[in-house]
């Protein structure tokens, strides 16, 4: 990853919450990350609040290989991308690539549906502790819980931490300063 840009997957589906999707792709873009939007299909999905972000690249289309980070954003959108196999799909595809995983709010859903917590400490939204828990998550109430490869965080106020700890994982594994 030294010699080439970061690359970037943020997942979007409709009712997404707004913030956790645009805070991470103007962040990244900051650190000059090669940004790539995932939707179930190519177009555009609306937030909660009706704001519309694109898509760039169908889920089925989308190869693990491809991304250094996955970022899963919250709000209702992760009930339905756990409908979307591909996600699922490429969540625990990037897991078991040993790359950065990282969900934040509701996008621990996700996580829980790839079944790549079962042992692993994680945090996410208060409603679905009991999810977490029963996928075999070891929950913790923090800003944000990294557990090797897999980084989470809570809730809006906690993207600017969850944003450090993704760039502090990439740093640690490529030994710059993104």
């Amino acid at each position: 990853m030294s010699q080439r840009k970061l690359r970037v997957a943020i997942l979007v589906e409709n009712m997404h919450q707004e913030m956790e999707v645009w805070y991470p792709i103007y962040r990244f873009q900051e650190a000059n990350a090669v940004v790539t939007v995932i939707g179930p299909d190519v177009g555009k999905y609306t937030s909660k609040l009706g704001y519309p972000v694109a898509s760039e690249l169908a889920a089925a289309d989308a190869k693990a290989s491809h991304f250094d980070v996955i970022v899963i954003p919250g709000g209702f959108a992760p009930d339905l991308m756990r409908l979307c196999k591909p996600m699922v799909s490429l969540v625990r595809e990037m897991h078991e690539q040993g790359r950065i995983v990282a969900a934040i709010c509701h996008g621990s859903w996700l996580l829980a549906s790839a079944d790549i917590i079962r042992g692993k400490r994680v945090t996410g939204a208060p409603s679905i502790v009991d999810d977490l828990r029963n996928a075999g998550g070891l929950y913790e109430d923090c800003e944000v819980v990294r557990d090797g490869n897999l980084i989470s965080s809570r809730k809006p106020a906690d993207i600017p931490a969850f944003s450090a700890a993704i760039l502090q994982a990439v740093a640690e594994r490529t030994g710059s300063d993104t």
